[in-house]
């Protein structure tokens, strides 16, 4: 029997492509915004604090950063459930960099910091190529102009002393 393997029941119900997403997001003057989609909750939204917003709640960069961080432990995880990897846990730091561009504010390039444990040294090789391929058809980065750029680390889990 597999160790810790991670299922996502989803994607062996996927639907036929394309998807449709809709998102609505609504504000009273300077009251937070409130962005909604049908089924799931609410979240409330503001401006950064970079921006001058509050910095107490999710901004729209603070999601798509997020949501960089996101997709690649999603799609690791659908591509190790395929390749039968033994793997226990998956840490994802995000950094996203804004910054002017061609005369717009827009993100220039993302970093993401990931951190593999893995039960066995056994599973190392293949659990490397599984991050790379995960960097590499994450749909979130694909869609984005920004470059993306990889740091990956693996570890194997150390068993307690008796």
């Amino acid at each position: 029997m597999l160790g810790h393997v991670e299922r996502d029941p989803g994607i062996q119900n996927m639907q036929d492509l394309p998807h449709q997403y809709v998102v609505t997001a609504k504000a009273e003057g300077a009251a937070n915004v409130i962005v909604s989609a049908e089924g799931l909750p609410d979240l409330e939204t503001a401006g950064p604090a970079q921006f001058g917003g509050p910095g107490d709640v999710w901004s729209p960069e603070d999601m798509l950063v997020g949501a960089v961080a996101n997709c690649f432990i999603l799609s690791f995880r659908a591509i190790a459930r395929k390749a039968k990897l033994e793997w226990l846990t998956l840490e994802c730091e995000t950094e996203g960099v804004l910054d002017k561009f061609e005369g717009y504010n827009q993100f220039t390039g993302f970093t993401v910091k990931a951190r593999l444990t893995i039960p066995d040294e056994q599973y190392r090789k293949k659990a490397e190529v599984i991050l790379e391929k995960a960097e590499k058809y994450c749909l979130i980065t694909n869609s984005l102009k920004a470059d993306s750029h990889l740091e990956a680390e693996v570890h194997v889990a150390t068993t307690a002393a008796a």
